[in-house]
């Protein structure tokens, strides 16, 4: 008996869920150069907030970041070194840690607005170089006294590593009594487990206690501690006028903090004689005042955790991973290890659909040709032929391999290493680098990429990829590209038509984001492990990416090549002709019989080619086109209509609206590609 589902009643999540009003607020801190601005932006949205904190100029950012259900607002603030002693920007980056956007009674009097614009974070993310533990933690165990939950966030380790320090986490995760995980900003790697772990934490709601100061000094923090909470009255004026948790307040005020201290003699001078007369009996009775005492047992107490859970060692030698991700997630170079690998796979995959279309749908076609019906109950069946020969075409030879190939390098882990490393040229485009993966499949063909993208984006990056991916020269178009642009303008005229192809999709990306300008959260993209590939997964995932074109493209392109051939039987060239001139004759300055080719190659971009050759009546165009129309239609078709296929799979990732929107931005962008091209080059053929 089937199982009956209840669909009356709303999902329960049996957790709290960080959404919207509830999102969890996290601050990124860390010293100059501890990695925390490379974590920011390995995670951040395409276009995130800056601000400046109030009366500095110290720059904090923030923006929202989606991790599953769960969103939270990620703010990066500028470098802190110490939380003792601070002024100017530090100072203020300190009350934003403390208060966040309210006043407490001892801040009130003070005339700019608060630091930043939103709450008191919920918790907080220290940023550490692994490389120079010793001195990072200093500011760790400052950091544990603001009560707030705090996540270590390990960085540097590969740097740490070739230095030869090697660190037991779990030790220093037990000494601290807070979470540390160990990360790589620069190659992406730990940061998916970090920000899991600040969930979880989160989730906890328990943070951590304040390590305790050496035995001389404890003295001295009872007599502190007895001077602001020695009575319920005083206890409570205290809490009330700083609003700060106690161990805070009373290690700042140990070690003579300028601003507390003067807030201390303005809002309760009645407590200054005791704290001052505190100061002087620890000067007389130490061998050093007592702000250095305590500065010096915080440096103690760090090193010697920093000896319990380090080592140091030769330096060992390179695995086989690292010498993978200097290939793939260099800073610098990893852009080309990626596009290396881009241009052996696009190699690869054209040569072998090279050899795969002669063996299936050049012999089906040939086989067909000679079918010739005059009728038009033959006309139609010769058109559904015709559409699953093109379906053919473009499954066997372009499709499957490519999309094998791509998921061959998500299952060993590679893929997601280039995602990361083109996430920086992605977002000057407006999208993220995981995006990567439909561009690529593109270069096949537009249906499976579209399709993708449903998987990896949602909202406007779904709907500016899509309208994008349109643009991508599909093998189909590259044929067309490579067949006449190669014969007629050699190899420099395809390289700039490529090229052309990729400015305009730059520049579309960036018009796109103005247009779709709501914020879309950052994406943390995971980095797995290398792993050898299984047959399983990679046949799942290649029928995954490819299930849709016998769903939804198979019906559609059987039927526009009835449509197509019924008009053609029709006689209705000649119309079509005459009703396309004012783009083929006028705009483009193309023989008014190139009608015909540009509307085929909606029906699928290659018929173009064939229909050129049926219209001009040769298969030696350049008596009929010169070199400025060859390139006119070859600019024309790069960027005009997507196939019905295409359009087909747009309906259903991004609706009816969206589709037909890019149906006219194609329109549009072609026409103004090709008449400019057009204009330029005649302008300067008298030139050469």
């Amino acid at each position: 008996m089937p199982q009956v589902f209840d669909t009356t009643h709303p999902l329960t999540f049996h957790r709290r869920l960080y959404r919207g009003d509830s999102r969890l607020r996290v601050a990124l801190v860390g010293q100059h150069n501890s990695g925390k601005s490379t974590i920011f932006q390995a995670v951040a949205s395409t276009h995130y907030r800056t601000g400046k904190l109030s009366g500095t100029n110290k720059s904090y950012a923030e923006c929202p970041v989606q991790i599953g259900a769960d969103e939270m607002h990620l703010v990066e603030l500028p470098a802190l070194h110490s939380l003792r002693g601070l002024t100017g920007a530090d100072l203020e980056a300190m009350k934003y840690l403390l208060w966040g956007d309210e006043r407490p009674l001892v801040s009130r009097h003070e005339q700019h607005d608060p630091p930043a614009p939103f709450p008191r974070p919920d918790i907080l993310i220290h940023v550490i170089d692994a490389s120079v533990l010793g001195r990072s933690l200093e500011l760790t165990l400052e950091l544990l006294e603001l009560g707030l939950p705090v996540v270590v966030a390990l960085n540097m380790m590969d740097e740490a590593r070739r230095k030869g320090v090697v660190i037991d986490v779990e030790a220093l995760s037990a000494r601290l009594g807070i979470p540390v995980i160990p990360t790589v900003a620069l190659k992406g790697h730990g940061l998916a487990t970090l920000f899991d772990q600040v969930l979880s934490t989160a989730r906890q709601a328990i943070c951590p206690l304040p390590q305790p100061i050496g035995l001389p000094l404890q003295p001295w923090l009872q007599q502190m501690r007895h001077i602001l909470y020695g009575s319920d009255a005083c206890a409570e004026h205290t809490r009330t006028a700083f609003n700060l948790p106690a161990d805070f307040l009373l290690m700042q005020l140990l070690e003579q903090d300028p601003y507390l201290g003067r807030e201390v003699a303005s809002h309760c001078p009645d407590l200054l004689p005791a704290i001052e007369a505190l100061h002087k009996t620890a000067a007389s009775e130490l061998s050093r005042p007592l702000a250095t005492e305590v500065e010096a047992d915080r440096h103690q107490r760090a090193i010697s955790m920093f000896e319990s859970v380090a080592t140091i060692m030769h330096r060992p030698a390179t695995t086989t991973e690292e010498r993978l991700d200097m290939f793939f997630l260099h800073p610098r170079w990893g852009l080309f290890g990626s596009l290396a690998v881009f241009a052996a796979i696009l190699f690869l995959v054209f040569e072998v659909s090279a050899t795969l279309d002669a063996l299936s749908a050049a012999r089906l076609a040939t086989w067909i040709s000679a079918w010739q019906p005059e009728t038009a109950t033959g006309i139609i069946g010769r058109a559904v032929a015709d559409g699953l020969i093109g379906l053919i075409g473009i499954v066997i030879p372009y499709m499957l391999p490519l999309v094998l190939m791509l998921v061959l390098l998500e299952e060993t882990g590679i893929m997601q290493r280039i995602a990361f490393v083109v996430d920086r040229f992605f977002h000057a485009v407006g999208l993220h680098g995981k995006v990567a993966v439909p561009f690529l499949l593109g270069l096949g063909c537009n249906v499976p990429a579209i399709a993708a993208t449903r998987s990896l984006c949602h909202g406007r990056d779904r709907v500016i990829a899509s309208l994008l991916i349109t643009f991508v020269p599909c093998s189909a178009r590259s044929a067309v590209v490579l067949a006449l642009g190669a014969k007629y303008l050699g190899a420099a005229g395809v390289f700039a038509l490529f090229l052309l192809n990729l400015l305009i999709i730059a520049l579309l990306g960036r018009l796109l984001s103005h247009r779709y300008p709501e914020l879309s959260p950052g994406i943390i993209q995971e980095i797995p492990a290398y792993a050898w590939p299984r047959w399983h997964p990679l046949l799942a995932g290649t029928w995954q990416r490819t299930s849709d074109i016998l769903t939804i493209v198979t019906p559609l392109l059987v039927a526009g090549s009835i449509i197509l051939a019924l008009m053609q039987f029709a006689g209705m060239d000649q119309w079509i002709n005459t009703l396309l001139t004012p783009v083929t004759g006028w705009m483009l300055g193309l023989p008014v019989a190139m009608g015909v080719p540009i509307l085929f190659g909606v029906l699928r971009k290659e018929l173009s080619l064939a229909m050129i050759y049926q219209a001009l009546g040769t298969f030696e165009i350049t008596p009929l086109l010169d070199h400025i129309q060859i390139t006119t239609f070859l600019v024309f078709l790069l960027f005009y209509i997507p196939c019905v296929s295409t359009f087909a799979v747009m309906l259903k990732v991004i609706g009816r609206k969206e589709a037909l929107f890019s149906i006219i931005l194609s329109i549009g962008v072609a026409l103004i590609a090709a008449t400019c091209v057009r204009m330029l080059l005649t302008l300067s053929s008298p030139l050469f």
